[in-house]
């Protein structure tokens, strides 16, 4: 049996017995009852992943995964494919957004090129797990072969299972790559059977003669490839990368370590509709920190049935969202293991 089939068998549906568990505690804290609305149920989603009612405060850690598209040649994005190393060399070097939300988070950051064009040099802050130097331009081929999509998937789980292992207990997810929302939106046009126009957006910022033409690629690669939305992994090798590809194996194996995954933006999401598709109850593992402005992040989330936390329209990736959300499970279990309840503080409880 492969990685990836022992690790999607290991999968199960969260408990909601255990949720109502942690509601019932909530209820006993000096306050009216679920008067800290979704802050509670974000409390009760993660002590039902976690399968415990009163999980501990956690050790974070946020993966970055970065790799470069073919697609990119097509002109569907407003920055040259050269950017894509560039800012895994600010990620690995300190220098980004991501590098200093994660520190406020205090989440573990860790930068994998998963498959940018030109190699980097040694960095001991990048991990590297190269699948090719790019994936083909899908617009006139298949963005990979399925074995490099499985491949990628498992060093994901590789990644995941080596975090857990070393007692991270919430982990977030990020990317870079240049083109990828591209990428993203014929993913997310396959499997949801959308018209490519409602999933594409403006990416990193093109003008509509840019947008037009992106929409215009994703149709043509979904005509000419024919994904089978009912074989996750067949989209995935026509249409994605290696980045996404590789934080599927996160979700999933975040997902079979029964922790919580903190999804960023669209291409995060489009990654985790892909693991949701090889294995449906990885679902439940799932928290989505924000809604992004692109436009078919919405409909990822609501097909994944999973509400963000908050809408501070974002539009850059790198784990940028799911770093700002972990401060807020922090607060949610701070709130149930710290609080008073309403006979320790000797006030009256109305009952209700």
């Amino acid at each position: 049996m492969s990685l990836l089939s022992e690790t999607c068998a290991r999968i199960v549906r969260s408990d909601p017995a255990v949720a109502a568990l942690t509601q019932q505690r909530l209820d006993l804290k000096t306050k009216p009852r679920r008067s800290l609305g979704r802050l509670e149920d974000l409390a009760c989603r993660v002590a039902a992943i976690r399968g415990t009612p009163a999980p501990p405060l956690p050790a974070k850690a946020i993966v970055v995964m970065g790799a470069d598209h073919g697609v990119a040649d097509e002109g569907v994005s407003a920055y040259p494919q050269d950017v894509t190393r560039e800012m895994l060399l600010n990620f690995a070097t300190g220098g980004a957004a991501i590098n200093v939300l994660a520190r406020h988070a205090g989440a573990r950051l860790v930068v994998v090129d998963m498959g940018v064009r030109a190699p980097l040099p040694p960095l001991p802050d990048m991990r590297v797990h190269r699948i090719g130097p790019g994936t083909a331009n899908m617009a006139l081929q298949p963005a990979m072969r399925r074995e490099q999509a499985q491949a990628a998937i498992e060093v994901g789980i590789e990644m995941a299972a080596e975090l857990v292992d070393d007692g991270v207990t919430l982990l977030g997810i990020g990317e870079m790559g240049i083109a990828n929302t591209t990428a993203a939106s014929a993913l997310a046009a396959a499997l949801l059977g959308a018209a490519p126009e409602v999933v594409t957006g403006r990416g990193t910022g093109i003008d509509d003669t840019g947008w037009h033409r992106k929409v215009e690629v994703i149709r043509r690669a979904l005509e000419m490839h024919r994904p089978d939305p009912a074989d996750g992994l067949d989209v995935l090798s026509k249409l994605g990368g290696f980045e996404i590809a590789g934080l599927v194996g996160v979700v999933l194996g975040a997902a079979a370590a029964r922790v919580p995954v903190v999804l960023d933006g669209f291409i995060t999401g489009a990654a985790a509709l892909v693991a949701v598709h090889l294995v449906p109850a990885a679902a439940d593992a799932l928290i989505a920190s924000h809604q992004s402005v692109e436009v078919g992040h919405r409909v990822i989330l609501n097909a994944l049935g999973v509400a963000p936390l908050f809408d501070f329209a974002l539009r850059l990736g790198e784990g940028t969202g799911a770093a700002l959300a972990m401060p807020m499970v922090d607060a949610a279990l701070r709130v149930l293991h710290e609080m008073a309840t309403f006979a320790d503080a000797g006030v009256s409880d109305s009952g209700a």
